[in-house]
């Protein structure tokens, strides 16, 4: 997912990278050609990976942080939202640790990751591929939207409608 136009890759040392992404995936962007990445494309931008994704994992946010904007549009669109935890004392911890006691999932290693989207697609999570299934949880841990689009710092317009660029 590009911020800019397909012709103006950011930053430019991932030119070959994504030359190399190319030849069995796509680049997807909502800008025209020509158009250089900016800071407030990259909430627009993020709002598509967001809707793309089954869920959106947000390792590191200050209260003031765009993870968070992205989280948002996770909840709008009812993706599952992970966080993880940091130290109380600790300013880039606080939007996760937010995050977490709005009602996040919880998120420790990659397992917590893959038992949360085995239960949404339905099928049982496992511990590992070795052993048996773990019994399915009978509560989801889904993410409170409306706390979190709060956090995210959404104006009311631009809840309703996403493509509405952020300035």
């Amino acid at each position: 997912m590009l911020a800019g136009g397909h012709d103006r890759i950011y930053p430019t040392e991932y030119a070959a990278a994504l030359e190399r992404f190319l030849e069995c995936g796509a680049a997807i962007s909502e800008m025209p050609f020509g158009w250089e990445a900016r800071g407030r494309g990259f909430p627009r931008r993020n709002r598509i990976i967001a809707g793309l994704a089954q869920g959106s994992i947000i390792v590191e946010a200050a209260c003031r942080s765009g993870s968070l904007i992205t989280a948002g549009f996770a909840a709008e669109q009812g993706r599952e939202v992970f966080a993880v935890p940091g130290s109380p004392l600790d300013p880039r911890a606080e939007g996760t640790n937010a995050l977490i006691r709005d009602g996040a999932t919880l998120c420790t290693s990659a397992q917590d990751v893959i038992d949360a989207l085995a239960r949404q697609i339905g099928e049982l999570p496992r511990s590992d591929l070795l052993s048996e299934p773990a019994p399915r949880s009978r509560t989801t841990n889904r993410c409170g939207k409306n706390s979190i689009c709060r956090r995210s710092r959404l104006r009311p317009a631009e809840r309703q409608n996403p493509a509405t660029p952020i300035s």
